[in-house]
């Protein structure tokens, strides 16, 4: 699946704060995320970030 800057994303566990979407802020060789709730930020790899991605729920069009 394409992702892009601005995408709201599901993962299959959810954040301390409960929350499971997530916006994708870099796409690239790493993954960075930002919690929707709690505005927490996390960098993942790019293997493990397609991985914990359950759907996406939200896409941005140009």
């Amino acid at each position: 699946m394409d992702y892009k800057i601005g995408d709201i994303v599901e993962f299959k566990k959810q954040h301390p704060c409960g929350s499971k979407t997530w916006e994708i802020t870099r796409v690239g060789v790493d993954f960075k995320f930002k919690c929707q709730d709690c505005l927490h930020v996390i960098t993942v790899e790019r293997q493990k970030a397609l991985k914990m991605i359950k759907k996406k729920l939200e896409s941005t069009e140009d």
